[in-house]
């Protein structure tokens, strides 16, 4: 099996959404998905909207709007994503348990090359369907802050100014952002 782009975009964000999720963000525009993920802001609209349509995310519109995960993380399984955006997991179509579909094998039940794949298949599926979004999540963030990387997501987005800012807000800002990144 090999992961297209879509499919690894479409984790790729999901895991950002999951990560923002985790550090207090209600919402993710599109746009600071893409510029986080470095990822063709038009193609990932199109993903965003097939997780939509799975039901894994849903959107806000308007000038505040986002995405944001539609379930809690820990029943996000990973193996449904990926087939919600690639399809069937079998590596061929006569083993697989959703899309079968009959090979050109003469004697499918004795084929070697069939009981193989089968058995990759059992393992693809085996590891994919035993991780959840919560899963990643947990260990890339556990990860970043090991490392010391600034976590994504941790600052609120930068609204529009309405006139002049205090001092003092911006000084509470400052120090939430700061608490954000102790370990």
């Amino acid at each position: 099996m090999k992961l297209s782009k879509r499919g690894e975009y479409g984790m790729r964000a999901l895991i950002d959404l999951g990560i923002a999720q985790e550090v207090g963000r209600e919402r993710v525009q599109t746009s600071e998905l893409a510029a986080s993920e470095q990822l063709p802001q038009k193609f990932l609209e199109q993903i965003l909207k097939e997780l939509r349509d799975a039901g894994f995310v849903t959107a806000d519109r308007g000038k505040f709007g986002g995405y944001r995960l539609a379930q809690p993380a820990p029943e996000i399984v990973i193996g449904s994503v990926i087939r919600a955006l690639e399809g069937p997991l079998a590596p061929i179509a006569c083993v697989s348990q959703t899309a079968y579909c009959r090979c050109t094998c003469p004697d499918e039940d004795h084929c070697g090359l069939r009981m193989i794949m089968m058995d990759v298949r059992n393992a693809i599926t085996g590891i994919l369907d035993r991780y959840t979004l919560a899963d990643i999540v947990e260990v890339t963030l556990r990860k970043m802050r090991r490392d010391g990387v600034p976590l994504p997501f941790s600052a609120p987005p930068q609204q529009p100014s309405r006139g002049r800012v205090s001092v003092r807000a911006t000084a509470t800002a400052a120090v939430a952002a700061l608490e954000d990144y102790s370990i």
